[in-house]
This record gives C-alpha cells, structure tokens and sequence, in this order.
C-alpha cells in the first residue's frame, strides 16, 4: 500500500512557500483617511464607473450619484492600500495560513468585511445601507464574508457585493442573485 502522507506533506509545504506577495504601486492614505491612487489607469476608472452605474441601478430614485461614485471608488482603492498595509500574499487561502498563524496582521475575509464597512461607515452614508453578508457560515474551509451594499430601505438580496478578499485585493464585485460562486445569506445590517 501506497503512503500518501509524505508526498501530499511536502506538496502542501511547496504550495505555502510558492504565495506571491501583492503590491499596489502609487496608493496611499490621504490626511483625511481616504485612499487615494496616484493615478487612475484608463482601466481602473472603467471599472469604477461600472461599479458605479450598478449602484445608481440599485434604485435610481435614491441613489445619490456622487455617493455612489465615493462607494465605487474607495471600494477599489481601499482594497489596494489594505494589501499593501497587510503585506498580503497570494493566492488566499496562503495569506489566510499566514494570517492564522500570526504572520500577518490581518487579510482573512472576516478583517476584509470590517475594514470595508468601517470605510464606508465614515462616508454617513445617504442613500446607501451597509449590510454583513456570510456564505457556508459554520463551515470552516468554506465560510466566508464580505460586505453587501443596498439602495436605502432595500432588502439584503437587493443588494451588490464587494469582496476584496477573492482576488487578494483586486475588488469583485458582482449582485447578489448573480455570484455562482457563494450562496450569500444575511448576517448582520443595516449599518
């Protein structure tokens, strides 16, 4: 018989060692707490301008247009500065091993969903309510957390996504009813 004990050890030890540490260049913290990014690539101001109409469609009725494009924008650019703060390594579920064993200050999902919210928290927010969404809750591999966005007064599964955690500080965002990847369930909000 086979002993599978000694080649998936040193697998898992190459695949911890293999991370890759993530750097966003030109993002820092402004006086006032706010992230900032030197310069936005054509790229990233696509990106943020999509974010954007999706929250403005969240409710057009409601939304405030310049809120959301301060939700669309530090939703990006926060991210960048927390990896770098946290000295984050990809892919996660390394930084994860390194967060857990206390070589890292944080990075985990759960720090991504605090930080999120306390960012978007100072903003005193409007048109906007803040909720906790977990999927797999209770399942330690599995379970996972991030911050859900609503239009005022609207329920939880109205809601779009921002997860930082999933590309190591590479925003996705996606609604609710369209994340294949997560069976988001309510965990705590408005607020």
């Amino acid at each position: 018989m086979l002993d599978f004990k000694k080649p998936i050890g040193f697998l898992l030890i190459l695949f911890m060692v293999s991370g890759c540490a993530v750097k966003y260049d030109n993002v820092t913290l402004t006086n006032e707490g706010n992230p900032s990014l030197q310069q936005l690539t054509p790229k990233m101001k696509q990106r943020i301008d999509e974010l954007t109409t999706a929250l403005i469609a969240l409710d057009p009725t409601i939304i405030d247009r310049s809120e959301a494009q301060s939700v669309a924008h530090d939703a990006f650019v926060y991210p960048m500065y927390l990896a770098n703060d946290w000295g984050l390594t990809w892919p996660p579920i390394i930084h994860n091993t390194l967060r857990n064993s206390k070589q890292r200050k944080a990075g985990l999902c759960v720090d991504w969903a605090r930080a999120m919210r306390a960012k978007m928290r100072t903003k005193n927010l409007k048109t906007f309510d803040l909720y906790w969404g977990v999927a797999y809750k209770g399942n330690p591999w599995r379970e996972h957390s991030t911050l859900i966005v609503t239009a005022k007064g609207k329920p939880f599964k109205t809601g779009i996504l921002l997860d930082p955690w999933r590309n190591s500080g590479d925003l996705y965002w996606n609604t609710l009813d369209k994340d294949l990847q997560y069976p988001w369930k309510y965990f705590e909000g408005p607020g």
